[in-house]
């Protein structure tokens, strides 16, 4: 029943070390020694420690603990005991199974511990009292914590509880990419065995999921080597249908709740390498400590290479052979593979799947042992033997870094001129990390290094431009001009950027204070003559707009005064019947009495 299956030496070199109590209330309160009582913050509940526990864990509420106690009154009067019956009980905490006081004392325990808690009457038995507890009686339990099985509800809902049975090593879980090895006996209500493994357990990726929902689910709060009880609800079993028997499983009826023991073996990390899906990274086995190889390492590598369907075109290092020697992100292995290799440890083993957008694309290439048709998937074992990290400025003198800061300037030159643009950037970046502005340096040498610095900016802006990142470019050339005010080379890129981005204004201020210190500049001035075309251009845009919105708002005009002028007509004409209406009344109602009058005097 217990979470732990043996006591590691660190749990008992140094017990009077192990005397903090997490399940207390009291902040900054210190730790309780043997023979000492305390209240548990403000709850009425009174601790005293009889002999101190395990470790530092305590269990939680939901948590099933398995525990002995002596329940008596305050004269010493018992009532209950699992002394007595010799026979430990299990019990929920926060379920309040014997008294409600009890579970919140227990989750301040530590495993093996053992503690005398006094309980207020209601957290105790209450006005109401027990057989043999008076009513509104204060009560005390002896408990010793033997262990408790951890309960976790996995999905949040009660549809996947978990009961950890025993506890994984490590702290990694296996993510929704990863290749998992369990081993599970899955049983209905009734007992009935409806599916297991074999012995060696059974290989699937979690993100494509196996016998049911929960599983996977479950598998991803697992550790490795941590063994558990599931109960499954049927929204994540089989629901209301059911399943029918096959090679994998027995019939499950409908509406089923499945009973699952699951171990998680092993599991083998896969690593989305490029972050598009399209290089991932299995590790078989995990290399020594924590530093990768990384961009502009000499790294030693064996490999086999093979096709989707298994066909080998290519083998290094195998077999007496040499192993491949390249450096990385120099474009001397195809991508994927260069990519991945940058991820790996010393000692590490790996298998890359590669798409073709990674590989060799959609061209037929002819390899050592096979070709390689278009638009192929590839797969690479490969062992990380060795490698040689560059060296980092941190780890040089002042004359290294400088010599370092040119040589990768220059490489950055090769690459710009063949049009690697990207990657001619990146070797700018790294040139000016060596010679950063938080990197110290002497007089004598201030000058050359902050004239490497801005060439390696305003380079790596013409890269930008390039590659159409306009605002990078702006900020490179920004940087520039904040330490050389007048450099007509950043004020030109940065106009050139500005005018991409539809700030002619402010292209054109730059435009002018570069021609301020070479009125010649043959460069500035056709970008000029350029930014006036496109000036010209959006006056005239504008003025037709206006124009549209002139004419828009005169027809606007002109329909609202008629409109007006058509209501004031309609008014002036109901104005008019209206008096005309009203000259007809007043005569005919002078009319009736005059004839009336008439007609009387006759």
């Amino acid at each position: 029943m217990g979470v732990e299956k043996g006591t590691r030496d660190s749990d008992i070199e140094h017990e009077e070390d192990l005397d903090e109590e997490p399940g207390e209330v009291i902040e900054s309160a210190p730790p309780l020694k043997v023979g000492e009582e305390r209240e548990l913050g403000n709850s009425g509940i009174k601790k005293k420690l009889l002999k101190r526990g395990l470790g530092w864990e305590t269990p939680e509420f939901n948590d099933e603990v398995t525990v002995h106690y002596v329940g008596t009154l305050l004269d010493g009067t018992k009532f209950d005991s699992t002394r007595d019956r010799d026979s430990s009980v299990i019990m929920k905490l926060g379920h309040g199974e014997v008294v409600a006081g009890l579970d919140h004392g227990i989750i301040t325990m530590k495993k093996g511990e053992r503690a005398l808690f006094t309980l207020p009457p209601e957290l105790g038995f209450g006005v109401a009292g027990r057989d043999a507890v008076p009513t509104s009686s204060f009560v005390r339990y002896e408990v010793e914590l033997v262990s408790w099985i951890k309960v976790v509800d996995v999905s949040k809902d009660g549809g996947i509880i978990k009961k950890i049975v025993e506890k994984g090593d490590k702290h990694e879980r296996p993510g929704d990419l990863d290749e998992v090895l369990v081993k599970y006996q899955v049983a209905l209500a009734d007992g009935t065995i409806v599916a297991k493994t074999q012995e060696e357990g059974i290989e699937f990726y979690v993100k494509d999921g196996h016998l049911c929902p929960a599983l996977p689910k479950a598998t991803m709060t697992m550790k490795r080597g941590e063994k558990v009880k599931l109960v499954v609800q049927p929204q994540y079993a089989f629901g209301q249908e059911g399943k029918d028997a096959s090679d994998a499983i027995c019939p499950v009826p409908p509406n089923s709740t499945l009973y699952i023991d699951l171990e998680l073996t092993s599991f083998k990390p896969v690593i989305d390498v490029t972050g598009d899906a399209k290089v991932f990274k299995k590790i078989l086995k995990e290399g020594e400590g924590s530093l990768v190889a990384n961009e502009g390492a000499t790294v030693t590598i064996s490999y086999t290479a093979r096709l989707e369907d298994g066909t080998v075109f290519e083998r290094k290092g195998i077999d007496d052979g040499q192993p491949l020697q390249f450096i990385t992100d120099e474009e001397q292995v195809i991508a994927g593979l260069d990519q991945a290799v940058a991820t790996m440890k010393k000692g590490e083993h790996a298998i890359l799947t590669v798409k073709p957008e990674y590989g060799f694309g959609n061209i037929e290439t002819k390899r050592d042992l096979a070709i390689v048709p278009p638009s192929s998937i590839l797969v690479y074992e490969v062992e990380m033997l060795d490698f040689i990290k560059e060296k980092t400025p941190w780890e040089m003198n002042n004359q290294e870094k400088i010599k370092a800061a040119e040589r990768k300037k220059e490489e950055g030159n090769l690459l710009f001129k063949s049009g690697k643009y990207l990657r001619a950037g990146k070797k700018y970046d790294k040139a000016a990390s060596y010679v950063g502005e938080e990197e110290v340096f002497g007089d004598d040498e201030q000058k050359l290094v902050t004239a490497m610095r801005v060439t390696c900016w305003l380079n790596k802006a013409a890269c930008s431009l390039k590659l159409n990142d306009f605002q990078g470019a702006i900020k490179l050339c920004s940087k520039v001009l904040d330490i050389e005010f007048y450099n007509i080379k950043a004020l030109y890129r940065r106009a050139q950027a500005l005018i991409q981005t539809t700030d002619l204004v402010s292209a054109d201020m730059d435009i002018k204070k570069a021609l301020e210190v070479d009125p010649q500049n043959r460069e500035v001035k056709l970008i000029q003559k350029t930014l006036k075309q496109l000036q010209a251009e959006s006056n005239k845009r504008d003025a037709k707009l206006y124009s549209n919105m002139f004419a828009d708002m005169t027809k606007q005009t002109s329909a609202i005064t008629k409109k007006l002028k058509v209501e004031r007509a309609e008014d002036d004409m109901k104005n008019g019947e209206a008096v005309a209406m009203e000259m007809e009344n007043v005569a005919d109602s002078s009319y009736p009495p005059d004839n009336a009058k008439a007609v009387d005097s006759c």
